[in-house]
């Protein structure tokens, strides 16, 4: 019983060492995510930004006992680099009002914080995390017009042709659609860069929790993310192109539209289900421990 009773009163030491640090952290973030909450964050592209950011801390949580172990192989100074690093972004980021800078700060000072506190050993248990946390920093504006564009194009073109060979009565001009008495604009959310992004998140986390011990299993998965978001892309116009076509024009830009963001991702989910089945029973990889 005493030393039960030690332990837990190292432990509760240790988890009071952490609080200025959370704390920090909660100064520095909590103003940023509430910004992005009511700004960015409110548009159908960067809707995936809260559940990233509950992952993220879930991520966090599920390696706590990294964080409430003594340190043993502490790295101080490259540690205080990282989180100097990581904070000279933020301020830059915060005071010129650069997303990308503000929001990705987050990664070198998390970072920088368990190098200092826990050593290198404790940082590559949080690898993963580290990692998707690349998924919560908005995507540069002029990044996503240079890429959106021609995937818009791409996908109005395959699914006006997937249409036509089904019999319907549909043209093509650029990124408009007619089809019978209708003109449909494919807009940015429909075909852009942001739902590939959100959608191989998904797919990232996705081969987390199923750990399969196959480089070549996880290799295949890891590329046919983008793909399966672009044919997701194409059955979500697909989908609308008909909504319209068949039940009007208010159907089509209602409810429905917005619905059809769920239409997406549930057609994701099961190409990549499908995908995953098959390449298991091929390659038939066993998973790893948890």
């Amino acid at each position: 019983m005493p030393a039960l009773r030690d332990e837990t009163s190292s432990l509760r030491a240790v988890g009071f060492e952490w609080l200025p640090v959370v704390a920090g952290l909660l100064v520095l973030y909590v103003p940023s995510f509430y910004k992005l909450g009511t700004t960015l964050w409110q548009e159908d592209g960067y809707a995936h930004g809260p559940i990233i950011l509950m992952v993220l801390a879930w991520l966090v949580w599920e390696k706590r006992q990294v964080l409430l172990v003594p340190a043993l192989q502490r790295a101080f100074l490259p540690g205080l680099a990282l989180l100097i690093l990581g904070l000279l972004m933020y301020i830059l980021g915060r005071s010129q009002d650069v997303n990308v800078l503000e929001v990705g700060s987050l990664i070198p000072v998390f970072a920088g914080v368990v190098v200092a506190m826990r050593g290198w050993p404790a940082l590559r248990s949080f690898w993963f995390m580290l990692v998707f946390a690349i998924y919560l920093v908005p995507i540069p504006g002029i990044l996503v017009d240079a890429i959106t564009g021609p995937l818009k194009q791409h996908v109005s073109a395959v699914a006006a042709q997937i249409l036509y060979m089904g019999g319907y009565p549909i043209a093509r001009n650029g990124v408009v659609l007619t089809i019978g008495q209708y003109q449909l604009l494919v807009a940015d959310a429909c075909s852009g860069i942001n739902s590939m992004f959100s959608l191989s998140a998904i797919g990232l986390l996705y081969l987390h929790l199923i750990r399969y011990k196959s480089w070549l299993h996880n290799g295949l998965i890891l590329a046919s993310l983008l793909p399966i978001a672009f044919c997701a892309n194409i059955l979500r116009v697909m989908f609308l192109v008909l909504v319209t076509y068949h039940f009007g024009d208010e159907a089509g830009q209602g409810f429905i539209h917005k619905f059809s963001g769920m239409v997406l991702f549930v057609a994701a989910l099961i190409i990549l289900l499908l995908l995953d089945t098959i390449l298991a029973r091929v390659i038939k990889s066993p998973k790893l421990a948890a």
